[in-house]
């Protein structure tokens, strides 16, 4: 089995294809196929003491799901069903997909979430990322001053993304045993 589990949720398919990029620099040993958090189950989610999660930010801050208006549950009918599970010994990295100039108030919130969710759970958050080079009025995922995991902007941003994308893989490959 691989060594690390990557989830997402996605709307649009941008998160989606995010981690299709991550799963593209490892092999099968190390990272397993991508899933979207609607396609798992709870005991092959726990099965990984890695785990890459992704998210995008919909509306006003929220997590994707059925309230938010996708068309298939996502993050927030899935997180419920993780409420008593324990993450002490998994470290957790998060990504996320957000519009920091459509959406400036809220840019990124839904990451504070699933970031919330994995640490009041015992997991050990990994890959803060700099707010440098980021134009946004306001983010509940800058904590101590740093994103809460990979900061990504495909629509205004998507030339930086592979290059942010490196070095963050680079930032958390010692706490995931990544081969880089």
């Amino acid at each position: 089995m691989a060594q690390v589990g990557i989830f997402f949720g996605t709307n649009t398919g941008k998160t989606r294809k995010v981690a299709k990029m991550i799963k593209k620099k490892f092999d099968d040993e190390v990272m397993a196929k991508p899933l979207n958090v609607n396609r798992t189950n709870v005991d092959e989610f726990l099965s990984y003491d890695y785990l890459i999660l992704g998210t995008p930010t919909l509306g006003e801050g929220e997590l994707p799901g059925l309230s938010s208006d996708c068309d298939d549950e996502s993050w927030e009918e899935f997180l419920p069903k993780l409420e008593d599970a324990d993450f002490s010994g998994k470290t957790v990295a998060i990504y996320g997909l957000g519009d920091q100039v459509g959406y400036p108030d809220e840019f990124l919130d839904a990451m504070l979430e699933i970031y919330e969710f994995m640490t009041e759970r015992g997991a050990k958050v990994v890959g803060a990322w700099p707010t440098d080079g980021y134009e946004f009025t306001h983010s509940e995922a800058v904590v101590d001053g740093q994103f809460v995991g990979l900061a990504l902007d495909l629509d205004n941003q998507t030339p930086q993304t592979e290059a942010r994308l490196d070095a963050w893989l680079n930032q958390i490959a010692p706490d995931f045993n990544l081969p880089l």
